[in-house]
């Protein structure tokens, strides 16, 4: 008897200690785009089996944040939960619901390397296209589920889907909790990827898994990379300024929730617009189909509520466009059998490069030049590539980023 106490108990102490290891470790964490949705996802999580390790993070950045802003926010959030040892940073999968759901495609296109997955509860990722900003280039390592409504979302799902953009359409209401985390927990991120792709118009997100661009350049050309921007849709619009609204917002008419700094316009956040030429907007639906209705453009006539003042203001249907901003692109690959890394840019004269040692001895060729040789024996290396006077240069990479002279 006593030899089975003792035998029990240590099996017991066994069994704590791995219990402690394991929760110790860095676990799976969904980064939430709204923080108003932690507790939903929180009890969707409550019902997952105990073992599950399922974390929540959620940036304090809220909605009226300019949208550059929130995706730092939710860069260093996920970065922190990272450096902290809580996250695996292999496991990251970004969410956003319903109003929400269109920033996750905004925030993967900017930084994709952060992403095992992502997922999009409700609303149409149209709001993000419209940017501008969506290179379904950055999506070709991070899937993204959409559950949406109805046959318009499929059909646009299957559209993006043929652009590029790595999407998987469900039905919002046939989509289960279970069914939810399969999916997400299906996925992870390789953390040294064979063959890389990112295109980027801001220097503050030029991260590209194993390559950071330092310095972007847009008369260095080259043709071989053609942009991977998905084109919005020129849409009729009201010359009001840029102001957004809340898409889930019950109505009547649409509530203006953003609008661009510095604004000198008449509307304010806060106020609803709730008729177009006399006709009442009865939800942001409503408004979108009375849109739709221009083909060309022509005066019209809003009726604004200001709490419980309305107001009258004299516009134009105008056909939105938004000119191309220039970007910059890079396309890596690694290839062990001839021992090389192989990297064609666009518009970058300057990048690091972080190898991981099972890479090395290797060759490095940039846009077709031959550069210099990686070795290492443990770890990673970073090495710093740049362009002078037409050159292709290499060095080890200095506390700033660039190569060491």
């Amino acid at each position: 008897m006593r030899n089975w106490r003792t035998r029990s108990a240590r099996a017991c102490v066994t069994i704590s200690l791995l219990a402690a290891a394991a929760a110790a470790a860095p676990q799976p964490a969904i980064v939430l785009i709204d923080a108003g949705d932690k507790a939903q996802w929180q009890s969707w999580i409550s019902g997952l089996p105990a073992d599950s390790g399922w974390q929540i993070i959620a940036p304090a950045a809220s909605a009226n944040t300019p949208i550059d802003e929130r995706v730092e926010a939710i860069e260093a959030a996920a970065r922190e939960a990272v450096k902290s040892g809580s996250a695996d940073p292999l496991r990251l999968y970004l969410a956003g619901r319903n109003e929400a759901a269109a920033a996750v495609f905004y925030t993967i296109s900017r930084a994709p390397d952060l992403w095992a997955a992502g997922v999009a509860l409700g609303s149409s990722p149209e709001p993000a296209i419209d940017t501008g900003r969506i290179y379904s280039g950055n999506f070709a390592l991070v899937p993204v589920l959409w559950a949406g409504k109805g046959d318009a979302d499929r059909a646009l799902a299957g559209k993006l889907a043929g652009q590029g953009l790595k999407i998987e359409w469900r039905s919002g209401d046939k989509l289960s909790v279970a069914g939810l985390f399969e999916w997400l927990g299906s996925h992870a991120r390789p953390e040294f990827p064979a063959a890389i792709d990112c295109e980027t118009s801001s220097p503050t997100f030029a991260s590209c898994y194993w390559i950071r661009m330092t310095k972007l350049d847009a008369a260095e050309r080259n043709d071989v990379l053609p942009s991977t921007r998905i084109a919005p849709a020129i849409k009729p619009a009201l010359d009001l300024g840029a102001f957004g609204y809340k898409i889930g917002d019950p109505g009547p008419g649409i509530l203006i929730s953003t609008l661009p700094e510095k604004y000198s316009g008449r509307l304010k956040i806060g106020d609803r617009i709730i008729e177009l030429n006399g006709r009442p907007i009865a939800d942001a639906r409503g408004y979108a189909a009375m849109m739709a209705e221009f083909r060309e453009e022509k005066p019209v006539a809003v009726m604004v509520q200001r709490g419980k003042e309305k107001f009258r203001i004299e516009t134009n249907v105008v056909l939105a466009t938004r000119a191309p901003e220039v970007t910059a692109r890079v396309q890596a690959s690694y290839d062990a059998a001839a021992g090389e890394i192989q990297i064609v840019s666009r518009a970058v004269t300057g990048m690091q490069v972080t190898a991981p040692a099972r890479w090395m001895p290797c060759t490095l060729n940039w846009n077709g030049a031959p550069v210099g040789k990686l070795e290492g024996t443990e770890g990673t290396r970073c090495f710093a590539l740049r362009i002078e006077k037409e050159l292709e240069n290499m060095g080890p990479c200095g506390a700033d980023g660039q190569a060491k002279d």
